[in-house]
């Protein structure tokens, strides 16, 4: 059997590859294996149980609550709510562990099961690999002690969640976002009401797009992957700026009042600045990975900033920032994770925080955001190569020099091995967007030539 972790739990094509059975059977062993890291201090354990409104998250919740039950834990179910939501709640509430139902931004057929640990954390690998060891061994017939009578898992639903949730994000706001209009694309997910009713309290005008979600229709055309929608809408409401979501609304991109795009790298160079003149941005630094916009790192420097790139995941991201205590960090994708307030990265708090600076400094988002310029970033994926010749190759390391010595100071060049399929990507960024189509479509011959 194959790792069933990926790098952000486990997901598949839901009742196909993530069964009824593997839930259950994944939430036993995560409930021993937690129970054992976390001590548990002989009290019974709590766990609390969120979703996103996929159709197949119903079936696959029953699962994962019957799994958790029958292994003597205590479950909250908070219902549909944000991935960041549930951690939160696991966090604040003592839980001993957090489980979100949810395939992200992923389209509805699929879904995924996350686990968190105590404090609302997300597992490290060693961790997610006994629990496939644990489940392996339940799957296989070995026997474990099932709790009977009183001591198998009550189950309470906790509409508590919303409220508790959504008056932590407001209380985070370092001013009030009143006379502020926003568009808010909610992908039909889990955000649908949390994410309106957060921005509304704080005082800002509200008009939602993509906030009706029937189960089917999760990131359909809407949301942070697909921006369209919300760039009109914001047009024609002469909003000042728009915030799309994904179906987990762990991610926030935006869109100014002239209907551009405002990218995850562009959040991160605005909260940046924001932070540090507040004082809370630790080590002046902030925290993004080698896929980060060159323009991003640009900027950081001039405004004295220290930028630290990890692997392309918000967990590496997040792993530096907890190992050094460093306050902010993400990704390009919209990943955002603000230590200080939240375990993981957070949708809404993170189009929150971008609002509030809008209104503190009076300017517009347009205007924030030209405190860095995207320089054209072409990718390519070659595939059926042997990716794993890309560090030894002397044909391709030749092929890389040339285009580097070409690009100069104004452009780079990154190669990157698919973790899980036979193709490398080709990254190349430049100035002169011609000039990047140019190098990067002679470097994907190269890799085909070298690799293939």
């Amino acid at each position: 059997m194959g790792r069933l972790f990926g790098t952000d739990g486990v997901r598949g094509v839901a009742n196909a590859d993530l069964t009824a059975e593997l839930a259950l059977g994944l939430s036993v062993a995560a409930a021993h294996v937690l129970a054992e890291a976390g001590s548990f201090d002989g009290h019974r354990p709590t766990a609390v149980v969120g979703r996103d409104p996929r159709a197949s998250g119903e079936f696959l919740e029953a699962a994962v609550v019957a799994g958790l039950a029958s292994a003597g834990v205590d479950v909250l179910r908070v219902g549909v709510l944000p991935t960041p939501a549930v951690a939160h709640l696991t966090g604040v509430l003592g839980a001993d562990l957090g489980v979100m139902l949810s395939a992200s931004h992923n389209a509805m057929p699929d879904n995924g099961i996350k686990f968190f640990a105590r404090g609302g954390h997300k597992l490290a690998d060693e961790l997610e690999d006994r629990i496939e060891t644990v489940y392996e061994q339940h799957r296989t017939g070995e026997p474990w002690t099932r709790p009977t009578g009183d001591g198998v898992g009550r189950v309470t639903e906790y509409a508590e969640g919303f409220d508790r949730y959504v008056a932590h994000l407001v209380a985070v706001l370092p001013n009030r976002l009143d006379g502020l209009r926003v568009v808010l694309d909610e992908a039909h997910g889990a955000a649908s009401r949390v994410s309106p009713e957060a921005f509304a309290r704080a005082g800002a005008e509200v008009i939602t797009i993509g906030a009706d979600p029937d189960g089917l229709n999760i990131n359909d055309g809407c949301g942070s992957t697909h921006l369209a929608l919300l760039k009109a809408a914001v047009v024609e409401h002469g909003a000042d700026f728009g915030v799309a979501h994904d179906g987990d609304a762990d991610r926030c991109l935006a869109v100014d009042a002239s209907g551009e795009e405002v990218d995850g790298d562009q959040i991160l160079a605005v909260l940046a600045l924001a932070m540090r003149e507040a004082g809370q941005l630790r080590k002046d630094t902030v925290v993004g990975t080698v896929m980060s916009n060159l323009g991003f790192k640009i900027a950081m420097e001039r405004e004295g900033i220290n930028l630290v790139q990890t692997a392309v995941g918000d967990r590496y991201v997040l792993e530096s920032m907890k190992n050094e205590g460093y306050a902010l960090g993400g990704e390009q994708s919209g990943h955002v994770i603000v230590l200080d307030h939240a375990t993981t990265g957070d949708g809404t708090l993170t189009g929150l925080l971008l609002a509030a600076r809008v209104v503190a400094t009076g300017r517009t988002l347009a205007d924030l955001a030209g405190v860095m310029q995207r320089l054209p970033q072409i990718l390519i994926n070659v595939p059926d190569v042997d990716k794993s010749r890309v560090a030894t190759s002397p044909e391709l390391a030749a092929a890389v020099e040339d285009a580097e010595r070409e690009l100069g100071d104004t452009g780079r060049v990154l190669l990157r091995q698919s973790g899980t399929e036979p193709l490398v990507r080709v990254m190349v960024e430049a100035a002169d967007i011609e000039q990047a189509r140019s190098v990067a479509g002679r470097l994907a011959d190269a890799v085909k030539s070298a690799l293939g």
